[in-house]
């Protein structure tokens, strides 16, 4: 085996099962692209990205020592473009309705003592 961990090639989806792709690589080796590894974001199908016979740029991401199975992603390839919300974010406490932290920092002295005798009394 020839490659190694980072190595960017092109193969050809040869097989297809709803946990990922199989790749044929050049040497004639096989690699799996795992469906997590597709692409970013949820796949419904990996069938709606992939199909048999489809040549595809992969780069190796892990190569197992003893069995030399060869994990694939597309994945690496893709540009994230991080997503901004306009809107405000809610909290939990809120300072008219006397819930939040400071009604749990009050309760907690009870609740501790009273785990306190359910484990003594037993």
């Amino acid at each position: 085996m020839t490659y190694k961990i980072g190595t960017e090639i092109e193969g050809e989806v040869t097989g297809i099962q709803p946990y990922g792709a199989f790749v044929s690589l050049p040497d004639g080796d096989q690699g799996l692209i795992h469906i997590s590894e597709v692409k970013n974001g949820y796949i419904k199908s990996i069938t709606d990205v992939l199909k048999p016979n489809q040549k595809v740029k992969v780069k190796i991401i892990d190569i197992d020592e003893y069995t030399k199975k060869i994990s694939l992603s597309m994945r690496v390839f893709e540009t994230v473009i991080p997503v901004y919300s306009s809107k405000k974010k809610k909290f939990f406490t809120n300072r008219h309705k006397k819930i939040g932290f400071s009604t749990l920092e009050k309760k907690l002295p009870l609740w501790t003592n009273e785990a306190f005798e359910k484990f003594t009394n037993k």
